[in-house]
């Protein structure tokens, strides 16, 4: 796989953003827009170090977040999980060998809120080996939502692009990562999901897992009290 089918495979697509919603969204998409705040004009800083617990369909895994390894992309990260964005959030695009691929929301107007919400690209201090979490791209500054999990050693693909800056990685239930459904592969059309959202995904991708939710965990390392310092003699 050339460099220029890898950027390809992990564009954004800018199409995606420009689209009314259609006739298809529902009532509770308007109750989700109304729950989920747009970005702030300001990225809210990230704890140094953080966990997301992320509860699917096939059960539940932990991502560990460094924001010494990519400060925008770790701060962006945040704001979306405590925003309540990956609220039943599918992972539309699984390329089996390759990546595990979320964050187009469910809602189009929550997804017209965020399409141009995009942050400065981080340098690369680490590789996209498995388990490994980095935000998609479409070119250089161009991180708004979605992510995608390495499914496999992908330095070799990805990091001389040097746009797919991870931000951390899974450091439990790799195995329920692994479990997500493939069998869609890159078929959902990221046009008709801006534009029609869920409604689109449920009829015609039944079988798609999803994100139910999305927490934010402080990390125990971080979280254990200093150790008591011996008395002055």
């Amino acid at each position: 796989m050339t460099s220029r089918h890898v950027m390809a495979a992990l564009l954004l697509c800018a199409a995606c953003g420009g689209q009314p919603a259609s006739d298809a969204a529902t009532s509770d998409s308007v109750a989700a827009t109304a729950s989920i705040p747009g970005p702030q004009a300001t990225l809210p800083r990230a704890p140094d170090r953080y966990r997301v617990r992320m509860e699917t369909t096939k059960g539940v895994f932990v991502i560990a977040v460094d924001r010494a390894l990519a400060p925008q992309g770790a701060d962006r990260f945040f704001e979306l999980v405590s925003n309540g964005f990956f609220r039943d959030v599918a992972f539309y695009r699984m390329v089996p060998g390759f990546i595990a691929q979320f964050g187009m929301h469910g809602t189009p107007s929550v997804h017209d809120q965020w399409r141009d919400a995009t942050i400065p690209d981080d340098p690369m201090r680490t590789g996209n080996v498995k388990g490994t979490v980095a935000f998609a791209a479409n070119g250089p500054n161009s991180r708004s939502t979605q992510l995608f999990i390495s499914l496999e050693d992908n330095r070799r693909k990805l990091d001389g692009q040097k746009v797919f800056a991870p931000i951390g990685r899974v450091v439990e239930g790799m195995d329920v990562v692994e479990r997500l459904n493939m069998e869609y592969g890159e078929e959902p059309n990221y046009v008709r999901i801006a534009r029609q959202g869920n409604p689109y995904l449920a009829r015609w991708f039944p079988a798609l897992d999803y994100i139910r939710s999305a927490t934010v965990m402080t990390d125990p390392v971080l979280a254990e009290p200093a150790p008591a310092k011996p008395p002055t003699p």
